[in-house]
């Protein structure tokens, strides 16, 4: 007689292959689409949620930081909570907890209830990126990995692009709250195809292990306070800041009792011993590098359209599609290739396209329009498809599906932490570099620059001639033009800089290529009993 435990691995076996793995796709992208979005459909809103709430722009950027914290912080132990508690049942908790927790910040009355509700909102969102791949990974044989992987990546490439654009349309067209609303349609879906379609492995079952809590409270330590000093960094002027000095120092003490904590443990929350894994150790950095330049110039670039060449946000927001559509014509295609075309080839592929497409925007003057953003980025998402699909898959190869949970978490996580170190570095170093050439330009401004005196006089005639301006107050206007000018054209400069790192950090990353063992040609079912 079949013990409880056999009939339920029994049951569970059936159900999980019984079910069109596309079915399953569809059910866990529609939560995991939405929960990606939501990191960016929020930027645009900023002002009107403070202007509504009666908080100042900088308070209400804390509606973006609790998110971050929260969902960073549970993204590296998402592969222990669907052990402990069961992955489906862990995956409805997660998409029902972050629809509801979107429906009351909709109704948020204050700024501080606002920021509680995303705090509950990016922790029931943390583990919907690990827990959809995993399942992905699991469902899907290997030799159809790379279609679902292509499927997966078309949602976590694209919705942040699609962020801006949705957030400043709802914002302007009916309300900020909207932005929290439209998600609630969505995860009400999320949740009943997830419900139908979605099961446990049989290997996953509820655990009984003891609950890390020191490990735990180290890393919410350790991750929030990394996240909350990269996220208010360049604001707080960095160290100069004894916020930001602080934070640094619990950040180091809380991460490195955590790593400490986890490598003598018997029961870890997260199993750092995949690192031990080369293909994967070198796959996860490698996608901590993508998630600093895909995200450091996704902010970099509307940032350049809003503050140089006058485009509002949504149109800054539209001006981005371009990549979402290199993206969105690339990936199904390398996830249909992956599987027949040595995946190293793919890679170095997208990664000289990539680098060559930041090599075109490095190049960019202020007379560019958009035709100039159009060809680079539509290049750029191309290149990400090139690389994104065949990089999961490699990565996530030589790991037993046992502890793929464990592993998706940490490839997510380190991609998130890449994406915060990308968004606050090229600020920085947008911002000091775009001094540095204001100090260069100016030092050739002065009265013994001939060249220089006689663009000035050529403006203060202009001025007396047409504006019908006195010698003085003509002179004053000429010169606080050419201040004007030497700012937009230092502003230009630093843009150009960080793009021209963010073109060589792509480089750099072809030799790290070659350390990962290409993916086994394997068939069959996923899963064997």
């Amino acid at each position: 007689m079949a013990t409880s435990s056999q009939t339920f691995e029994r049951g569970a076996s059936r159900s999980w292959n019984d079910v069109n793995p596309w079915l399953v796709a569809v059910a866990v992208m529609t939560s995991t689409f939405m929960e990606v979005l939501d990191t960016t459909v929020v930027n645009v809103s900023l002002p009107h949620i403070a202007g509504s709430l009666s908080a100042t722009p900088d308070e209400a950027t804390w509606a973006l930081t609790s998110y971050l914290v929260a969902n960073a912080i549970i993204l590296p132990i998402t592969g222990w909570l669907a052990n402990f508690f069961g992955r489906k049942r862990l995956l409805l908790f997660s998409v029902t907890g972050f629809t509801a927790s979107s429906f009351l910040c909709g109704l948020a009355p204050t700024l501080p209830l606002l920021i509680v509700f995303r705090c509950i909102q990016g922790a029931c969102g943390g583990g919907l990126q690990p827990l959809s791949q995993a399942i992905l990974m699991e469902v899907f044989p290997p030799q159809d990995r790379g279609k679902a992987m292509g499927f997966w990546g078309l949602g976590i490439v694209v919705a942040p692009m699609l962020g801006p654009v949705l957030g400043g349309w709802l914002t302007d067209s009916y309300s900020w709250r909207w932005v929290f609303y439209i998600n609630v349609p969505i995860g009400v879906l999320a949740v009943f195809l997830t419900s139908v379609f979605v099961f446990d492995p049989p290997y996953i079952k509820r655990s009984e292990a003891k609950i890390d809590y020191w490990g735990i409270g180290f890393l919410a330590l350790g991750i929030g306070c990394l996240q909350i000093m990269l996220d208010k960094g360049q604001e707080e002027d960095w160290f100069n800041s004894n916020f930001i000095r602080t934070l640094c120092v619990f950040s180091i003490i809380g991460l490195s009792a955590f790593l400490i904590r986890e490598v003598t443990t018997e029961h870890a929350i997260v199993d750092l011993s995949l690192l031990k894994i080369r293909t994967y150790a070198t796959g996860v950095f490698l996608m901590t590098v993508l998630g600093f330049v895909l995200y450091g110039s996704t902010v970099l670039i509307p940032l350049l359209l809003q503050t140089l060449l006058g485009y509002p946000a949504l149109q800054a927001g539209i001006a981005m599609l371009p990549r979402g559509l290199g993206s969105f014509i690339a990936m199904p295609t390398v996830g249909a290739i992956v599987s027949k075309v040595k995946a190293h080839y793919l890679l170095v592929c997208g990664i000289l396209l990539s680098s060559f497409s930041l090599w075109k925007l490095a190049h960019l003057n202020l007379d560019v329009g958009y035709w100039n953003f159009f060809s680079a980025l539509i290049l750029q998402g191309i290149g990400m498809g090139l690389i994104f699909i065949p990089l999961t898959t490699i990565t996530n190869d030589p790991i037993p599906l046992t502890r793929m949970g464990n592993a998706t978490s940490i490839f997510n996580f380190m991609r998130n932490i890449g994406a915060s170190i990308g968004i606050s570095m090229v600020q920085t170093i947008q911002a000091r570099h775009q001094q540095v050439h204001i100090n260069t330009l100016t030092a050739n401004v002065t009265p013994t620059n001939l060249q220089a005196q006689g663009i000035v006089n050529g403006m203060k005639s202009v001025m007396m001639a047409h504006g019908g301006a006195d010698p003085v107050t003509a002179q004053r206007m000429a010169n606080g033009a050419i201040e004007n000018m030497i700012q937009q054209q230092a502003a230009i400069m630093s843009f150009n800089d960080v793009f021209w790192l963010l073109s060589a950090l792509f480089v750099c990353m072809l030799p790290l290529i070659f350390l990962m063992r290409p993916p086994r040609r394997r068939g069959g079912a996923v899963m064997v009993h």
